[in-house]
């Protein structure tokens, strides 16, 4: 993997890190609700479940782009039309609300393991890592299985650099966003440009 692939995947990757969604909602509800420390442990949470889909990701993307042809083909434009169609819901979006009428105080790491399922059990996350990764991989790589892994544990690494400081901070954040719905607006379209971008490239892409 070169060092413009690395670029532009961490660069893509903070992008549609930081847009507001519903892991990011969450982190900001339980940072509100409970405490900033509720937020970070909600944020480690859902990053450990990015682990699970990097290694999904890696053991099934890992066979298909080695051995089928026709495979990688079908996986590709399944993988281009669901981007676009994420791209596409994404750009429509209507402005996130936040429920923090619940007040509970829950032990850390149960908030922790709750970010955890709450990830794992989003099979659109799965299907989104499925589409995005491979993206990044050079034709010419001698080894996607181990390209894939690291652009996963990056993935998830700055998920969990970005959601963290939101959790610190989610009191003014929220109030900002609440303040101004046209940044929110602004940033669901922005990333619904990206997505259907990235969507295009995928059905171009040669294997």
């Amino acid at each position: 993997m070169d060092s413009a692939h690395l670029i532009l995947f961490i660069v893509t990757s903070l992008f549609l890190i930081a847009t507001p969604g519903p892991d990011m909602i969450l982190v900001m509800s339980r940072s509100i609700a409970i405490g900033q420390k509720a937020g970070v442990a909600t944020a480690a949470g859902i990053s450990t479940g990015l682990l699970g889909h990097t290694l999904f990701a890696t053991l099934g993307l890992g066979a298909i782009l080695q051995t089928s042809e026709m495979l990688f083909t079908t996986f590709k434009f399944c993988g281009a039309a669901y981007l676009l169609y994420l791209g596409i819901k994404s750009f429509r979006a209507p402005l996130a609300t936040m429920d923090i009428s619940k007040n509970r105080q829950i032990p850390y790491r149960k908030l922790f393991f709750q970010g955890v399922i709450a990830n794992l059990s989003n099979p659109k996350i799965a299907i989104f890592y499925f589409a995005y990764l491979p993206q990044f991989v050079s034709a010419d790589s001698s080894n996607p299985t181990l390209i894939l892994c690291i652009l996963g544990l990056v993935f998830a690494m700055l998920t969990f650099l970005i959601k963290s400081p939101v959790a610190l901070f989610s009191g003014r954040l929220s109030d900002w966003l609440r303040q101004n719905p046209s940044i929110q607006s602004w940033l669901n379209r922005t990333s619904g440009v990206v997505m259907i971008g990235l969507g295009v490239r995928l059905a171009f892409e040669r294997r």
